[in-house]
């Protein structure tokens, strides 16, 4: 009989040992995908900041020309696909994020632009009319052509 109460003892320690080893792997599953969501958010902040107040391009130089036509009354998140879809920007929403912080005025028309520009230079080149394909031909030209 005492056997019996001291294997009934054994068993209960083995058994809380087994919850105690048990709950102390899964706060340390828990808390390591706590610690790598984190790590990843922080990673993705960062890239997503420096996609807006850094000099980031899709290639570097030389890159390829890419034609784009901006129609007049399109907004600015669709400018933003639009220029995701041609590989000229990163990221659409960081693209869109510099637009709204800065309150640049697109213009429309048709640009030759980059995939080696930076965003700075690409909304350069899309907020000034002049430099539009479409700013090229002259009032002569319309009225020339049949």
């Amino acid at each position: 009989m005492a056997t019996a109460g001291r294997s009934s003892k054994i068993a209960r320690a083995l058994l809380n040992l087994s919850v105690i080893v048990l709950t102390i792997g899964i706060a340390a599953i828990f808390y390591t995908a706590v610690a790598y969501g984190i790590k990843k958010l922080a990673a993705y902040s960062y890239d997503f900041t420096y996609q807006i107040f850094g000099d980031v391009a899709v290639e570097a130089p030389p890159g390829r020309d890419v034609k784009v036509t901006i129609l007049k009354g399109e907004n600015s998140m669709n400018i933003a696909s639009k220029l995701e879809d041609a590989r000229v920007i990163v990221n659409k929403y960081s693209f869109y994020a510099k637009l709204k912080l800065k309150e640049y005025d697109i213009m429309p028309g048709t640009f030759i632009l980059n995939t080696s520009m930076s965003y700075d230079e690409v909304l350069d080149t899309i907020t000034d009319y002049t430099k539009s394909i479409d700013a090229e031909i002259t009032v002569d030209e319309v009225e020339d052509s049949p």
